[in-house]
């Protein structure tokens, strides 16, 4: 029997392309947790844990993803059958409460070394993949309107990008709607505008912002209001044509459930960190299918491992109605994969391959990241 003999957190830290502007904060440099696992016949899985603007937007830090792998998940999971992922997941879900990001870390690198000691992708052990390539987003961030006109116009020009979700929540209401109405002016019917608020409106500015935004041409919100205030998001997305999107709302299948049952939303953004690994976004996943919401694959900002996991559960989606913003490694400086997604024709492609398809690039790996590592070791059998 194969066992998980080794485990090891590297925390990475990659300069952003330009400041990434969101209504917590902006970001210049994302930190991401490699997770590596060495099994007992030589194998290897590999995993990430990533999140947005550090504390700021949620429970989980870099920091805190790292010490919690460290410290509690790996000494549980070390030592036990490799094949046996559905048991490790749900030893992790009793013994670590909370830190569904560290869960979903140590979780991929498990599918990804189950997945290549069968010779198959990560997607079959889902069900297989139906899609080999998805519509990716792009998000204009840069908080400057002329900025993200021109880097609009650019991404449809060279065919990377027809998607567009603006990062708004900063200014006034009526300042966001006209940045917003100015840039759909500027794309028109050969792009889609969407918006990310990022909790930041209360109930009475939402109001007027939706209004704003749908005449505007805007397709759809994401998360207007803070996560808790399902009421509030049950009266938005009832009551206005445009598509309301919870994504701060969902951490696993339970909010899943709670938020369909509320009516909260039109749209699920499906995050496999947020959700705690890829087995419990599937759930979510299942839980909006079943609801008749839409479904959008979101993303943490993840680099190419982490996305490359995400691209292999959602290509098993039959319908993804709102794609996907699966960008994450364009916005960094450096791509960590030896062979990097391939982005074109407005879509991300499925990395191919066993596990999640990806290897690592060592000499990046080195030069990003934060310290020496720690491992946490036992010996295989004991």
């Amino acid at each position: 029997m194969t066992k998980i003999d080794q485990i090891e957190t590297v925390i990475l830290d990659i300069p952003t392309i330009r400041g990434h502007v969101l209504s917590m904060a902006t970001m210049r440099v994302q930190a991401a947790v490699l997770v590596r696992v060495r099994f007992s016949d030589g194998s290897e899985g590999i995993g990430e844990g990533t999140t947005i603007g550090g504390l700021s937007y949620g429970p989980e830090s870099p920091e805190s993803i790292r010490s919690a792998i460290d410290t509690y998940i790996a000494p549980a999971v070390t030592g036990r059958d490799a094949d046996d992922v559905n048991g490790a997941i749900q030893l992790m879900d009793k013994l670590v409460k909370g830190n569904r990001i560290a869960r979903a870390a140590v979780e991929i690198a498990l599918w990804d070394g189950l997945a290549k000691r069968l010779g198959v992708p990560v997607s079959q052990l889902f069900g297989g993949a139906v899609h080999d390539r998805l519509p990716v987003a792009w998000t204009l961030a840069s908080g400057n309107s002329d900025t993200d006109i021109a880097e609009a116009l650019e991404m449809i020009e060279t065919r990377r990008h027809n998607i567009f979700k603006l990062k708004i929540g900063k200014r006034a209401v009526a300042e966001d709607v006209a940045h917003v109405a100015r840039i759909k002016r500027a794309v028109g019917d050969a792009a889609s505008v969407r918006v990310d608020v990022n909790t930041a409106w209360s109930l009475q500015d939402a109001r007027w912002g939706l209004k704003g935004l749908q005449d505007a041409g805007c397709e759809l919100v994401e998360q207007p209001v803070p996560a808790r205030q399902r009421r509030a998001m049950a009266e938005l997305a009832q009551g206005y044509e445009i598509a309301v999107m919870a994504d701060e709302s969902l951490n696993g299948p339970e909010d899943a459930l709670e938020v369909a049952s509320a009516r909260a939303a039109d749209v699920f953004a499906v995050k496999v960190a947020q959700s705690g690994g890829l087995k419990r976004a599937s759930e979510v996943i299942a839980i909006g299918q079943s609801s008749g919401l839409g479904l959008y694959a979101g993303t943490m900002l993840e680099t190419g491992l982490g996305t490359a996991a995400a691209l292999h559960l959602f290509a098993t989606v039959e319908t993804l109605r709102w794609g996907t913003e699966l960008f994450g490694p364009l916005l960094l400086t450096a791509d960590i994969l030896a062979e990097p997604i391939v982005y074109r024709d407005f879509c991300v492609e499925i990395p191919q391959g066993p596990g999640i398809g990806a290897t690592l690039d060592p000499d990046k790996i080195d030069f990003y990241r934060r310290d020496g590592g720690r491992t946490v070791k036992a010996v295989a059998g004991e």
